[in-house]
């Protein structure tokens, strides 16, 4: 729109047809609301409102190019019509009131249509006048000297003063530095002045400049790059800092003034705006009666979609914003090439007032206006900017503060603070991340924590904790996602657990409102912008009570705050620690409910019994299971217990170790016709051509459930896909990687070859070939006559969706959805899925992949007489270090049960090494279920390797001492 002060300033010349075209679209645009809206009275009688009933409903192209018609045929408007965009005000008593019975001298505009252009002027006036009067209660008596004459009053200048009256707001009015220009928008654009060049331009209006200044400077301040150079420029000039240090405390300590601060400059982007950008201009001046054609023609190739459109309003994209980020961050950037010490003491402080302020309305306020969450989330959007938000001054004082505001958030207030930072801030989110983690590392370091006030109970900590969650799925966002078709329908899938009969599971796996409200998961990120690991924390993962943090997470208290509903800071060995908990916990609800069951009459096992023999392990093994899991499928919550047949060792953890040791050694051999082996990369996969019965896949997926329930690691090689899939989603071309690397490049190679002789070079179709357990080959159609259908570059993608899918997926849906049921039998009301990704679960099932025996070394504690010093503890470890990588897993396996890595490391693992005696011939002996090694004091250490060795080179079985 042109501005209404133009032909005011000297020397300007305003053209004619742009006046007239303004002032012709602000009347189209009261055309176009009337016929949207209406006038708000019902019993209006003009068939050319809405509110009179007579409109069917108009599709916003169509609405638009009716109102250009009725413009041009000087149609009937209704009074009071007004756009809902613009913010309705009432004009209070006031000197803009006054003004409109004031005159204006002699204002001659070279345009011909002087009242059009009087009105706009006179609207603009008096409009300045009464945002002043209502902002600094100005009395009448201080503006009698403004004197405007001759200011004529038709009904149109009216109509068009009062719409201008009363769309802009009196917060709008800001003064500028010199030569600033003086912008006048109908949709809430900033109005900025230079009242001396007016004056001196328009010296036929006279005004008190003096006192109108003083009001003026009044009004609300704000910060544009422009503002904010030109303010560093000054200081640096004049080498005094003042004006920037009062300017930056003025700005930063508002919510209202920052949140209107580095604003981008507005577009009108609704579809009357784009009607009449390319209308012509003979279209715009009545009488021009509009043909059918034309209107047609207006309404451009949109008209057919938006008459089967049944809303004609577009939601704004939850993901922008009306922040320049780019001009702050050139902002920030010129204003720290300024000695730090010059502003920085003054803009703490003024985070710190505006943290506060906003904190407080927040949380007594509670719910927010839409309008005005916008406004805060324009002030953290600038705030979270600052690049020295890592510095000590700023995490001493301003940033926890800030992230206590942001916590205050509502769900869908965070939820777009994370849109807008995936999409516009990338450049940012790694210095804040790691902000936030100095911050909450600094605070659990300095703090002194106690069972009485533990690291959930300060909100030093757990507020950043907040902030750093949508930190995290902004991070999702703006990496690489999945694509919504790979994830499982869970309604069409079999691997429903049957709730009816004696027990009655329920898996109700909370779930994270943000996350909800963003539609993703970790789950759906194949890439994210920063790693997950780097938002581990692991100070706090160490200062963290995980039975009190366990505690908070199951009370039903919202104030109480646990980190297991923020685990993507905690690192696997803590999230273990807290499934550990959990699992526990259910284990002795089962043994108490079996006490109480026993004491009225009903004989029960408080306890999951397997015995079983070493010769017809799988057989026994399945057989029991397969009957627990039919007759009363709770049991399987139950402790497990095993006992080998004619052994008298009694299961205290290390028993149980075993049995799923040899368990999981002969079900995964390829020789047992269950699974097969990749050959590039050694991972078990199902077999596709399996000639066992689901039963017998769904007792598999029962063990490695009851390995994790009873904290057993597992010596299984899945590929990642097998975990994402336990997790609810389908693998993907992606997961080839992993799967198969070599077909992965082949088909990687295909994606990218951009030639059109593919089907000459490929040769290709869509009939694809795969090797069974016995080694020979079969085919599969991956559509509908594939053997006569090549792969082109118009299908590729196609081929290689439905090759991966065919892979991954159809081959072995049937043996997949029986493992998966018997996994859920034991898991499905466990924090899994809350707890850990794929990869982390991968870590929990196998182990870490870190095998460094220093690291036991130094946890290992010493009992019976041996410390550390002692010769026979020295020579042991002097013989442990130098054993070779197969006979180091063989004595973790002798002495813990297991030659698995914990989760966190062999420092996770605490094992001991007591004294059994003196200088003997006997064997080392090792109690696997406490992780307890007897070691005879030998004289030297060639005596210690001989035992040693033989120890764990011929030792099976468990016996009695």
């Amino acid at each position: 729109m042109q501005k209404c002060f133009d032909f005011l300033r000297v020397g300007a010349e305003s053209p004619c047809s742009d006046m007239k075209r303004a002032a012709a679209k602000k009347l189209i645009e009261r055309y176009f609301y009337q016929l949207t809206e209406g006038c708000g009275n019902p019993q209006c009688n003009n068939q050319n409102c809405a509110s009179s009933g007579k409109i069917t409903n108009l599709t916003p192209n169509q609405a638009a190019a009716q109102a250009i018609q009725l413009f041009s045929q000087e149609a009937r408007l209704c009074d009071g019509t007004q756009p809902s965009k613009v913010a309705r005000t009432t004009l209070e008593p006031g000197p803009a009131s006054l003004a409109k019975s004031l005159p204006v001298k002699n204002v001659n505009p070279t345009c011909s249509d002087e009242g059009t252009i009087l009105a706009e002027c006179k609207t603009a006036i008096c409009f300045l006048l009464d945002s002043v009067y209502r902002q600094t209660s100005t009395t009448e008596d201080n503006l009698n000297s403004i004197k405007i004459d001759n200011i004529p009053n038709t009904d149109s200048e009216i109509d068009l003063e009062k719409r201008n009256n009363d769309s802009l707001p009196s917060s709008d009015i800001i003064i500028l530095e010199e030569k600033s220009s003086k912008s006048y928008s109908n949709c809430n654009e900033e109005i900025s002045m230079n009242y001396s060049s007016l004056c001196s331009n328009a010296s036929n209006i006279t005004t008190n400049e003096d006192n109108l200044l003083q009001i003026l400077r009044k009004s609300e301040p704000y910060l544009t790059e422009a503002k904010l150079l030109d303010i560093i420029n000054k200081c640096k000039s004049e080498g005094i800092y003042s004006l920037l240090i009062h300017t930056l405390g003025e700005v930063f300590s508002s919510r209202e003034a920052l949140s209107r601060s580095f604003q981008k400059t507005e577009k009108n982007d609704s579809p009357l705006a784009a009607l009449l950008d390319r209308a012509p201009d003979n279209l715009l001046r009545p009488p021009a009666d509009l043909n059918k054609e034309a209107v047609r023609s207006l309404q451009g190739e949109d008209k057919e979609e938006d008459s089967s459109d049944p809303s004609p309003t577009v939601p704004p994209n939850d993901d922008d914003t009306s922040v320049d980020l780019l001009a702050v961050r050139r902002a920030f950037k010129a204003l720290w090439t300024l000695p730090g010490e010059a502003f920085e003491s003054a803009l703490v402080n003024a985070l710190v007032t505006l943290a506060d302020t906003i904190e407080l309305h927040l949380r007594v306020f509670g719910k927010t206006p839409s309008h005005s969450m916008d406004s805060l989330l324009n002030v953290f959007l600038i705030v979270f900017e600052i690049p020295m938000l890592g510095n000590s001054e700023y995490l001493e004082l301003a940033l926890h503060m800030l992230c206590k505001a942001v916590s205050c958030f509502p769900t869908l207030a965070q939820a777009k603070l994370a849109r807008v930072w995936a999409r516009h801030c990338k450049p940012t989110l790694p210095s804040l991340l790691q902000a936030l983690q100095e911050l909450i590392t600094v605070k659990v370091i300095s703090g002194s924590f106690s069972r009485d006030y533990c690291v959930q109970d300060a909100d030093t900590i757990t507020a950043p904790t907040k902030v750093m969650r949508i930190l995290y799925y902004a991070s999702m966002l703006a990496g690489e996602l999945d694509s919504s078709e790979l994830a499982l329908n869970e309604d069409g899938d079999t691997t429903k657990i049957d709730k009816s009969g004696p027990c009655k599971m329920t898996s109700q796996i909370p779930q994270d409102p943000l996350a909800k409200e963003l539609g993703i998961s970790a789950l759906d990120a194949r890439k994210p912008f920063i790693s997950f690991t780097d938002f581990y924390n692991e100070p706090l993962s160490d200062a963290i009570e995980m039975d009190k943090d366990f505690a908070y997470y199951k009370s039903e208290e919202p104030q109480k705050f646990s980190f297991m509903n923020y685990a993507f800071i905690l690192t696997p060995a803590t999230k273990t620690l807290g499934l550990y908990y959990d699992n526990r916990i259910r284990m002795y609800n089962e043994r108490r409910m079996s006490f109480l069951q026993t004491v009225v009459g009903q004989p029960t096992n408080p306890y999951l019994r397997l015995k079983v023999r070493r010769d017809h392990l799988i057989d026994d093994a399945l057989v029991e299971l397969e009957m627990v899991a039919m007759e009363n499928p709770s049991d399987l919550k139950k402790q497990l217990v095993v006992e080998f047949e004619g052994e008298q060792g009694v299961d205290e953890g290390g028993v149980s170790k075993e049995f799923f040791q040899l368990v999981v050694e002969e079900i995964f051999n390829p020789d047992y016709g269950m699974f097969t082996t990749q050959e590039d990369t050694q991972l078990t996969w199902f077999n596709p051509t399996s000639f066992e019965s689901d039963a017998q896949f769904t007792l598999i997926g029962v063990v490695l459930g009851l390995a994790i329930y009873n904290n057993v690691i597992l010596d299984v090689r899945f590929p990642m896909v097998v975990y994402r899939k336990l997790l609810g989603r389908k693998g993907g071309f992606a997961d080839l990687e992993d799967w198969s690397p070599t077909l992965y490049r082949t088909l990687t190679e295909l994606m990218a070859y951009t030639e059109d002789d593919m089907s000459d070079t490929f040769m290709q179709t869509f009939r694809v070939g795969y090797k069974d357990v016995f080694g020979s080959i079969s085919f599969h159609d991956l559509r509908e006559n594939g053997d006569e259908t090549y792969v082109t570059q118009e299908n590729k993608k196609e081929f290689v969706d439905l090759y991966a899918d065919f892979l991954l997926n159809r081959s072995v849906e049937r043996q997949f959805k029986a493992f998966r049921r018997g996994f859920q039998m034991v898991t499905d009301e466990s924090p899994l899925a809350l707890l850990f990704r794929p990869e982390e679960i991968e870590q929990l099932v196998c182990g870490s992949k870190i095998f460094d025996f220093a690291e036991l070394e130094a946890a290992t504690e010493y009992e019976g007489g041996y410390t550390v010093d002692s010769e026979a503890v020295r020579n042991f470890w002097r013989v442990a270090h130098s054993l070779p990588p197969e006979s180091q897993r063989r004595l973790l396996q002798f002495t813990t049960g297991s030659d698995r890595v914990p989760v966190g490391g062999l420092s996770r693992l605490k094992m001991v090494i007591a004294r059994h005696g003196p200088d003997s011939d006997r064997l080392p002996i090792a109690h696997t279920c406490f992780n307890v090694l007897l070691l005879p004091d030998y004289s030297t250490i060639e005596k210690l390797q001989d035992r040693l060795l033989k120890a764990i080179n011929y030792s099976k079985g468990f016996g009695m001492l």
